[in-house]
């Protein structure tokens, strides 16, 4: 069968359904997990290779090196200088890059996935976590492919205030699965990031989820690897400071950041589904902080 219509087949809706949700999710996840660490370079090579025929992988603003695993391609660095972070008092920049999915105002507690498949803010956060801040706000899903850069950043000078870790299962995210599955972020193993802005104590949240082949959430300034072997809701209550546009963490393949606001915030212009953003433009807009 010839790559163009093998490609053709993988994404077929049913298919790609079939091969990326039905099988043993959290199995395969930790196995990909141990492939991906394997260090040498001529596999880790190889398997770019393999990766490239299937993806848009573009390393040309990566940092030039030669990668000793798939992990270490996964997670790479860029040039310095390839992103640039807006950092006025009315911008929010975005945390990472990513294509915009579903996005608006919450809709007193209702948030979408996909056309007519809703979910709440409550069931988002879990249990442990008031969501009273972000009732009536503003949300935006951002969608990290597989081939995109995967760190995520500050999105403004902020401090984290505390960390909750729920464990979960690994569906996929892509837009096929979020048609048919119901409330599927709230299933997924994700972390829930509560921050301050620095200078008008706005409270802000980013939520990274994880996907099939993708269970571990870098926080750096944890020193620790969340990822769905810990059982039920973890908190983590140590706080860290961040310069807007500081790297605070990563995921280990890619998936999707769901930032929350209050209300008074707004979309910052060109913020629509399907739009592609790279980290560091604006997401959305600030209340005058006076």
């Amino acid at each position: 069968m010839k790559l163009h219509a093998l490609r053709r087949l993988v994404m077929h809706e049913d298919v790609n359904f079939l091969l990326t949700n039905r099988v043993p999710r959290i199995l395969l996840t930790r196995w990909m997990g141990r492939l991906s660490k394997i260090e040498h370079p001529w596999f880790a090579a190889a398997c770019i290779r393999t990766w490239k025929l299937f993806t848009d992988l573009d390393l040309s603003e990566a940092e030039p090196r030669r990668y000793r695993s798939l992990h270490a391609c996964f997670t790479r660095a860029l040039k310095p200088g390839a992103r640039t972070f807006h950092h006025d008092a009315h911008t929010l920049a975005s945390p990472s890059d990513g294509i915009v999915g579903a996005c608006g105002a919450i809709d007193d507690e209702l948030m979408l996935q996909a056309k007519g498949m809703p979910y709440t803010l409550n069931a988002l956060m879990g249990p442990t976590q008031d969501s009273a801040a972000f009732c009536g706000g503003m949300y935006v899903t951002l969608r990290l492919t597989s081939a995109m850069y995967h760190r995520f950043h500050a999105p403004h000078d902020c401090r984290v205030d505390h960390v909750t870790h729920i464990d979960g299962d690994t569906w996929n995210v892509n837009p096929i699965a979020l048609a048919r599955v119901e409330r599927l972020f709230c299933r997924n193993e994700r972390a829930v990031v509560r921050l301050r802005l620095a200078h008008s104590g706005l409270p802000i949240a980013l939520v990274p989820v994880a996907a099939i082949l993708v269970a571990g959430i870098r926080l750096h300034w944890l020193d620790l690897v969340l990822h769905a072997r810990r059982d039920g809701p973890t908190e983590f209550a140590q706080q860290a400071s961040f310069r807007g546009g500081q790297e605070m963490g990563w995921f280990e393949h890619g998936s999707t950041i769901i930032v929350l606001a209050p209300r008074g915030v707004s979309l910052a212009p060109g913020i629509l589904p399907g739009a592609r953003i790279k980290a560091g433009a604006p997401l959305l807009r600030l209340p005058d902080p006076g």
